[in-house]
């Protein structure tokens, strides 16, 4: 396909004759030749439906709301349209800047993500368009002045956008799209009042678009809020993926260790796998216990800074890394057992609302001041508690000052974030919503290619049975895994059971004892500490550095040993006596594993001795001078 400019040096296609089989798709849909070499350039050979239904609704500027599978092209679907808007205003006027566009998403790392596809995707625009991204942890004053160079897009949290549009450092009125990425997330994340803010600053007639992977009340409020009457997409085909293999393994609680054990080290999944656990303390437990077995991986958690989760995403998907662990503490969507706890809660202390309206709990108003706030900003209250039932005393003692949580609110990586050839996602502990489940197996069996999602379920009768590995989110997972089963038979797929031969594995259990032993709590929390100092020296010191030299910060790596419980190195090999299979010869189909370099056949130790009694300051000769009647001198020694 040749190319010649036209008036405004923008290269135009001229026809050879030849059919162009790349971008056809979006070809027809009247996108800017600069467009369609950036679409080019990511080989998007074409279109998915949302972007076919989509992107000419935008194009002609109506409000959308779209729902579609994480990996659909959702993100694609809503830049190509702004971006399309832009070049062509940009045309008539090339000198004015104006903010057109403000992208609103959930966490810090989809903001991130936003913003490389909207520089790939105008990366042959000649720089005509330029991006913002407030998420960044820099001074209010810093972002203020680059808000002031009026940027074409914005992308932001809604906290941060809100901010900005109260000081008037962000100006609505030249706004003409917004769209909210993950807009069912936005509730759960305690965006509410931000949203409201946002709302009653924006102009009236701005273009609205609402991406979602489900919907729900959460986009009816969203509708009422920015007083839109979109155009609804859905694809409720695009739900179904058959290659989506989903098992659920149904384990004691210390079996879980054994069982991640034995499908690493045994290498029982190929490829590469994210592991999802309830709270950051689980992720450096389990970090540290596939430590002592040589298996190395990265945490991933909202105490470590951003810049550092952002790298740990792209070495990621360069294939740096095979096994993520990421901590899903901001799992909050629905706590769908929270009022079931609290009726329960009333009904052991003997209390109705009507008695609770009575006592005054309802009314009281300072007793909420004092709840600690969380990552998400509210913790819930025991109404039982005898703390809230009883007057303040002005005799007292003063209570200490809640602890803040350093976590980022703003953190998350279960939902939106594009984690590519993931071969396996594994729910070491089980989400407690159907939703978030949804969300975490949707990091697998994206874009066409095929995935398995491994669960593991804790029984009724094995919760709390081994304190020292359990933890308080599993106690609803027999309740959890059942919706997730009848949500998932809706949709037309099927959650198999997956039943490991455990007698195969009980050679195993001794080694596990000793990691787990190994691992404790002043273990864990000194990894913690630990790694979170040498993310901030990465990230603040070397900054600047790394800035210059961007080969170095390739060699950067996040999945090194934390040293913090005490290795057993022994751990690391895997005798053959002990590999599963006929009369114990290791593997069924003959290949054996990994057991390190330097391996032979034979103790290389005790092979080399005999060599060894000839060498050193005390090297013993052989023949005559080891026979004591041959070396005996009279004299004395030295003299002959």
């Amino acid at each position: 396909m040749k190319r010649k400019l036209d008036d405004y040096d923008v290269p135009r296609e001229v026809s050879n004759g030849e059919p162009s089989n790349e971008v056809s798709g979006f070809n027809s849909m009247g996108l800017d030749p600069r467009l369609l070499q950036g679409i080019t350039h990511e080989k998007f050979a074409s279109p998915t439906p949302i972007q076919s239904a989509a992107i000419p609704l935008a194009l002609e500027g109506k409000d959308i709301i779209a729902r579609a599978k994480t990996g659909s092209g959702k993100t694609a679907a809503y830049i190509l349209p702004i971006l399309q808007s832009i070049l062509r205003r940009k045309m008539d006027d090339a000198l004015t800047k104006q903010s057109t566009a403000l992208i609103l998403t959930p966490t810090r790392e989809l903001a991130g993500q936003v913003v490389t596809v909207i520089t790939s995707l105008s990366a042959y625009s000649n720089g005509l368009i330029r991006c913002e991204n407030l998420t960044r942890k820099e001074d209010d004053r810093v972002q203020k002045a680059r808000l002031a160079e009026q940027p074409d897009i914005i992308v932001a949290t809604p906290m941060r956008a809100a901010l900005h549009l109260k000081a008037r450092s962000l100006l609505a009125d030249s706004l003409k799209h917004l769209v909210i990425d993950e807009a069912d997330l936005m509730s759960s994340y305690g965006y509410d009042d931000d949203l409201q803010s946002i709302s009653q600053l924006l102009p009236k007639g701005i273009q609205s678009l609402f991406m979602s992977a489900t919907l729900g009340e959460e986009i009816d409020t969203l509708k009422k809020l920015f007083g839109s009457d979109p155009t609804l997409l859905a694809f409720d085909e695009e739900e179904k993926s058959p290659s989506l293999s989903q098992y659920v393994v149904r384990c004691a609680e210390d079996d879980k260790f054994l069982l991640a054990y034995a499908i690493f080290k045994l290498k029982l999944i190929r490829g590469k796998c994210i592991i999802f656990v309830a709270d950051i303390d689980r992720c450096y437990r389990l970090k540290l216990f596939l430590e002592q077995f040589g298996v190395k991986s990265c945490v991933l958690n909202s105490e470590l800074p951003v810049n550092s989760r952002i790298h740990v995403i792209e070495e990621f998907n360069r294939n740096i890394y095979d096994i993520i662990i990421a901590s899903d503490e901001h799992e909050v969507v629905g706590n769908e057992f929270v009022k079931q706890k609290q009726k329960k809660r009333e009904e052991k202390a003997g209390l109705s609302e009507k008695d609770q309206q009575e006592s005054g709990l309802a009314e009281n108003g300072d007793n909420l001041d004092q709840i600690e706030k969380n990552e998400h900003g509210t913790q819930d209250i025991d109404p039982t508690s005898k703390e809230h039932l009883v007057d303040k005393d002005e005799s007292a003692p003063p209570k200490k000052k809640p602890k803040v949580s350093k976590q980022d609110k703003e953190y998350g990586v279960a939902r939106g974030i594009d984690f590519q050839n993931v071969a396996c996602v594994l729910n070491f502990d089980l989400p407690t919503t159907s939703k978030s489940y949804i969300h975490r197996v949707g990091r697998t069996a994206r874009a066409g290619k095929s995935g398995m999602a491994l669960s593991f379920v804790i029984p009724k009768e094995e919760y709390r049975k081994h304190k020292n590995t359990s933890t308080s989110s599993t106690d609803h997972d027999e309740e959890v895994i059942a919706k997730i089963v009848r949500q998932q038979e809706k949709k037309g797929q099927t959650v198999q059971p997956y039943h490991f031969d455990m007698k195969k594995l009980n050679g195993f259990r001794y080694r596990i004892s000793d990691a787990l032993h190994a691992v404790t709590r002043m273990a864990v929390r000194e990894a913690r500490a630990r790694e979170l100092r040498q993310e901030l020296l990465k990230t603040e010191k070397l900054k600047r550095h790394f800035e210059e030299n961007p080969v170095e910060l390739q060699q950067l790596r996040h999945d090194g040993e934390l040293h913090t419980a005490r290795i057993q190195h022994h751990l690391k090999h895997v005798p053959e006596y002990l590999l599963p299979g006929k009369n114990n010869k290791g593997l069924a189909n003959g290949n054996r594993t990994f057991v390190g370099f330097g391996k032979t056949s034979e103790n290389r130790i005790k092979k080399a001795r005999p060599h060894n009694k000839m060498k050193g300051r005390n090297a013993k000769g052989s023949g005559k001078k080891l026979d004591p009647l041959k070396t005996f001198n009279a004299k004395g020694r030295g003299k002959r």
